[in-house]
């Protein structure tokens, strides 16, 4: 596919065609490129691309691969609206999540961006993708078929002439170490400044945000100075954004609002283990990123790894592609450790099965899409902040689902969520097909139940669609996940008040100097904490990822809200 380029900016110059897109060398030299991204997405008039701009690691980040001197970001916008980005009425830019990618925000920013268009407004959606996704090869996903993927990744077979490589460790990134706090919110307002070269423009018109962790990531940026001088205002990062929007989150500066007040996420929204102890303070930490005696990325031995984060995307893509087929995926990836611990950990019934293995996912019939719901659903998978609403197994008997918490125990709704669990309950059986959101509570729903006669869902509690998801799992260029995630970004965070970091925030009404518009899932993270403070609008029935997921027209029958309040807020914040 051909790739755009354009010099210096979206706001500026005019468009020309320039060399291939995958010819590597070719793309890391250039400043700027901007490709077309065909989607098929029932969302209609807007137009994608993939944007992006040589912008360089410093020197001291130390050697690293060429392409990660790039940054990337999805921009989405009425295709009958203006084609440079500084004529558009306004730029919602956000920041992904923790172990999340630019692709994540797909739908959402689709149906914002629709929403203002049906009103005759002309708004654009950045959806940034972070440095460290340029480790990740998503050859085999690209390809748009399982099994070109699965021969990629696994069976040695070759893509374009080029072999994996293999799912990178912690001491071949040490240059990951070095990526941060600063570096973070320094490559957001490189961008800006890049794509946006007037101070003023950015001022008016750009709306600065994010989802999960995102939304600590824009607070963090309205405090930073860029310039170094806190006397001077307009680099202040309050003074690149007309206002600020929040997905799941707040606009803080520290982690305590998505932590319940501990300081880390580690055993609250991710599973104790996964970010490293930062109490002996900045200076040991870093020195342990940078010798690696801490890991460069969160990873655990199973369930959050980066071959797991692929497995995701192989998993969206055989929903995508095969939604009723039954699934043979799980026979054709091998039976290594991670892998088979991290589908016993989502898809054991109980305690005992998970340390039997048996019976093991293998032992169901399950359609692609049954297998993606296994692992995303609300009603089946056991962590919070990788957990939608999409709908319910079907086409067989389902039992309550109690590894790794017991339907019977209130669990935290930051780790594990809020939902009852289900699981298929006949191995070797019928074939489980998946019930769709908007098939929840249909004249055929059987109305699976728990022990105690509770429905497992109801329609109010379902709200996105799993062909959706599928394709935002599988279909971008710049993937849902994120792979890598800097290790050094939570620690950064967790020892802000550091004065090696303190120092930059020198403008502290930062977060507050701009209006902002808050969504809450109220089924998600915050859901036994909602920040009544921000006077938040809370989101029946929506988990964590809804808030990015959700269907542009809802169960009610009413467009979806955060499109509708957001692209409102986006005329006048």
């Amino acid at each position: 596919m051909a790739a755009l380029t354009a010099a210096p900016s979206a706001g500026g110059s005019s468009v020309g065609v320039a060399a291939d897109s995958d010819a590597t060398p070719a793309v890391a030299a250039t400043a700027r490129t901007e490709t077309p991204v065909p989607s098929a997405s029932p969302v209609a008039g807007i137009t994608e691309t993939q944007v992006s701009l040589r912008i360089p690691l410093p020197a001291a980040a130390g050697s690293h691969p060429a392409l990660c001197d790039r940054l990337s970001y999805l921009r989405y916008r009425s295709s009958d609206g203006p084609s440079k980005s500084a004529g558009a009425d306004r730029i919602l830019v956000a920041q992904p999540g923790i172990m999340e990618g630019a692709g994540a925000f797909d739908s959402v920013a689709r149906n914002t961006v629709r929403a203002a268009a049906d009103r005759g407004e002309h708004i654009e959606f950045w959806a940034l993708d972070r440095r460290s996704n340029c480790l990740e090869d998503n050859a085999g996903v690209a390809t748009g078929s399982v099994s070109r993927a699965v021969g990629y990744y696994y069976g040695g077979e070759k893509i374009d002439g080029r072999a994996f490589d293999g799912f990178l460790t912690s001491d071949q990134v040490g240059w990951l170490g070095e990526v941060g706090l600063e570096q973070t919110v320094r490559d957001q307002y490189d961008l800006l400044s890049a794509e946006l070269p007037d101070q003023r423009l950015r001022k008016e018109k750009v709306l600065c945000g994010g989802h999960s962790l995102g939304g600590v990531l824009t607070g963090v940026f309205s405090t930073w100075d860029f310039d170094g001088n806190s006397a001077t205002k307009a680099d202040a990062g309050y003074n690149q954004c007309a206002g600020y929007f929040a997905l799941d989150t707040t606009i803080a500066v520290d982690l305590d609002d998505l932590s319940g007040g501990s300081g880390t996420l580690d055993g609250g929204l991710l599973p104790e283990g996964t970010v490293p102890e930062t109490g002996l303070g900045y200076t040991v930490v870093q020195a342990g990123l940078r010798s690696g005696a801490l890991p460069r990325f969160l990873a655990l031995p199973a369930v959050i790894n980066p071959e797991i984060m692929n497995v995701l995307s192989l998993s969206g893509l055989a929903a995508r592609t095969a939604p009723t087929a039954q699934s043979t995926l799980r026979s054709a990836l091998p039976a290594n450790d991670n892998i088979e611990t991290t589908t016993r950990t989502m898809f054991s019934k109980n305690a005992a099965v998970f340390l039997s293995g048996k019976p093991t996912i293998r032992d169901f019939r399950l359609t692609n899409e049954a297998v993606l719901g296994a692992f995303m659903d609300d009603n089946s998978a056991p962590l919070s902040f990788i957990q939608t609403s999409v709908g319910l197994f079907d086409g067989g008997r389902l039992a309550d689902k109690d590894f790794p918490v017991s339907n019977d125990v209130e669990g935290s709704p930051a780790l594990f969520g809020t939902e009852l669990k289900a699981i298929p309950d006949e191995p070797g059986g019928p074939l489980h097909t998946w019930r769709d959101f908007d098939r929840i509570g249909a004249p055929d729903d059987p109305v699976h139940r728990s022990a105690d006669g509770t429905p497992f869902t109801t329609a109010a509690k379902e709200v996105s669609d799993i062909g959706e998801l599928a394709r935002s799992l599988s279909e971008q260029p710049l993937d849902f996940t994120e792979d890598y995630f800097p290790t050094k970004l939570v620690t950064d965070l967790s020892l802000v008040d550091d004065a090696r970091i303190a120092r930059h925030m020198a403008h502290p009404e930062g977060p507050t100097a701009n209006p902002a518009i808050t969504f809450v899932a109220g089924d998600g993270i915050l859901a036994d904490r909602v920040p009544a403070d921000k006077n938040p609008v809370v989101l029946p029935g929506y988990q964590h990822l809804d808030v990015l997921t959700a269907a542009p027209v809802q169960n009610d029958g009413r467009r979806e809200r955060i499109a509708t309040l957001l692209s409102a807020f986006g005329k006048r914040p």
